[in-house]
């Protein structure tokens, strides 16, 4: 997911894809350890993927406080 994306959203929005991105790391992570996991690019692509939606929601939660 870009970045341009994720800054469309709200922050509800982000939160629950945030959830379920976390989710899917979870889920690659118990399929690698099984050996069931073939696209092992998957997991650095959904950690970066979540690394960015983190970011981009506490910049959104420190403008919203810069305001007030």
């Amino acid at each position: 997911m870009k970045s341009s994306e994720i800054r469309a959203l709200g922050p509800e929005q982000i939160q629950s894809k945030l959830a379920d991105s976390r989710e899917e790391l979870m889920k690659f992570r118990f399929q690698q350890v099984t050996g069931q996991l073939t696209d092992t690019s998957r997991l650095r692509i959904v950690r970066r993927d979540i690394a960015r939606m983190e970011t981009i929601l506490r910049e959104q939660t420190a403008e919203l406080e810069g305001e007030e």
